[in-house]
């Protein structure tokens, strides 16, 4: 019996890895870091690194915490929510799969100034819409448990992409910003297809409770 509790822990774990993984794309968000702190010396770009993942795991934690307030304060339901959620996370995959490659030349002249650590690093490259719907859509009727399950992989997520950032320039230097462009399509079919199954998950709640 533990062992089963225990392997349902380990599977929603996995699952809540690999979608944060996906929509946060650690790798993927490396040409987007070094375009931005562009001219910036190896302490900036720490402070600037550290700050962002900080309030991006703040942001995220918020969410994940007060998602059940927030869906009784507002009068959301669950369905409408996976349904809603899960249309968001679809666009935000078809996007990514329709995108170029990243060209952040056009930032070349832009002064560093380190609140880009809030926005548009922490707001919305890390904790953005699909971040904070995907946590969310995993804590709704969830035991604490779970919740705090959430919380720590959302910690790890945010933790990878403060080391993609820390190492962005070896990291671009070894696999190449076209590979890097790969990886960030593949991560888009993966959330396209993680949106659809939330709406299908919605669908499903309305019948059974019609």
């Amino acid at each position: 019996m533990e062992q089963i509790v225990l392997e349902e822990y380990w599977t929603f774990a996995i699952s809540v890895f690999t979608a944060l993984f996906a929509i946060t794309n650690p790798i993927a968000n490396v040409p987007v870091f070094l375009g931005l702190t562009e001219g910036a010396g190896k302490v900036e770009k720490n402070r600037i690194n550290t700050k962002a993942t900080l309030v991006a795991f703040l942001i995220i934690m918020l969410f994940t915490l007060l998602g059940k307030f927030i869906f009784d304060f507002f009068g959301i339901t669950i369905p409408a929510f996976k349904i809603t959620g899960g249309l968001l996370i679809f666009y935000a995959g078809f996007r990514m799969l329709q995108s170029k490659k990243s060209n952040m030349k056009h930032l070349d002249e832009v002064d560093v100034d380190e609140n880009i650590a809030i926005s548009p690093l922490a707001i919305p490259l890390i904790a953005g819409p699909g971040t904070i719907v995907t946590t969310m859509n995993f804590v709704t009727d969830a035991s604490y448990l779970y919740i705090a399950i959430v919380v720590a992989i959302a910690g790890l997520i945010c933790w990878m992409n403060y080391l993609a950032f820390r190492y962005s320039t070896f990291i671009v230097e070894k696999i190449g910003n076209n590979v890097i462009t790969v990886i960030g399509k593949i991560m888009g079919l993966i959330i396209s297809i993680i949106g659809t199954t939330m709406v299908i998950d919605g669908i499903k709640l309305v019948i059974e409770q019609n």
